[in-house]
């Protein structure tokens, strides 16, 4: 069933959890992800990241991942991630897509502001959510740092209450210490900057650079009041260690065998990760 991002958190908040978002980079991801979410019967949103569009691009994997959410058994969002260009913004709001992703966090705050305002203009009059960012990941969506302090990043409370009231956005990524990529040590995370956006901003807020995260780590953002969680590096490096050991059992040398063996280690990654968010 599809439904916009509105719609989808609005379940997250009567339970008290969060929903997963999970980056579609291909079909065997795609599929993977909803077959997971209607083994566990939970809602969940589809993403395609604009970085990740030169290997999938828009106009090929976008219908697949709209056909898919129609026909699933459970509430699918289907996502734009992380759209930094108005051009594939506009392109994912003409392909059918419920919900868009305005990251301008790296811009000014006033042109973060501006750039945000016209984009919900847009996409509401098309019924169409959108999630902006304020504050940043010391790791942009590639995992490189950029060798600062996440403290220096987070997000402040009274900002983003201005920001939600001007840009009346239907939900904020905030920045509070998780980080894009692969993590090294777990993430020092402070809930007392998501307790105070969610109490300024009373809006769904949203954890980016969720993979890596330990379960008390996920509990405790929850119970502050994140109520979407953006997970795909891990999603990732499941396929990659499925595939691998199929390659390495020489059993078959189709790829489609691969790929196979790829989505089903996503799979049982996604459902391990659908689990956690699900617990108020």
């Amino acid at each position: 069933m599809l439904v916009n991002l509105k719609q989808i958190l609005a379940l997250a908040e009567e339970d008290h959890s969060a929903i997963g978002m999970f980056n579609a980079t291909g079909f065997d991801s795609l599929q993977a992800i909803v077959a997971a979410a209607e083994e566990l019967n939970r809602p969940v949103i589809l993403a395609h990241a604009e970085v990740h569009n030169v290997y999938n691009d828009i106009s090929f994997v976008g219908p697949a991942m709209i056909a898919a959410a129609k026909n699933a058994k459970v509430p699918v969002c289907v996502h734009l991630d992380h759209g930094v260009s108005l051009a594939m913004i506009h392109k994912a709001l003409r392909l059918g897509f419920t919900s868009v992703m305005i990251d301008a966090s790296a811009l000014p705050y006033e042109e973060n502001l501006r750039l945000t305002k016209q984009v919900t203009e847009a996409a509401h009059d098309m019924g169409v959510s959108v999630e902006a960012e304020l504050g940043r990941l010391p790791t942009g969506e590639s995992g490189n740092s950029e060798g600062l302090r996440a403290e220096d990043f987070y997000t402040r409370p009274d900002e983003a209450e201005k920001f939600v009231k001007e840009t009346k956005i239907d939900a904020l990524a905030i920045a509070f210490g998780t980080a894009h990529g692969f993590y090294e040590a777990q993430p020092k995370l402070d809930f007392e900057v998501v307790k105070n956006c969610a109490k300024s901003t009373k809006l769904p807020l949203v954890m980016h650079g969720g993979s890596g995260v330990n379960e008390e780590g996920f509990r405790k953002a929850i119970a502050s009041g994140i109520r979407k969680i953006n997970y795909y590096s891990y999603m990732s490096k499941a396929g990659y260690e499925g595939a691998k050991k199929a390659i390495e059992a020489g059993k078959s040398k189709y790829l489609h065998d691969v790929e196979y063996a790829a989505m089903l280690a996503m799979k049982e990654d996604v459902k391990r990760a659908i689990a956690v968010f699900s617990k108020a």
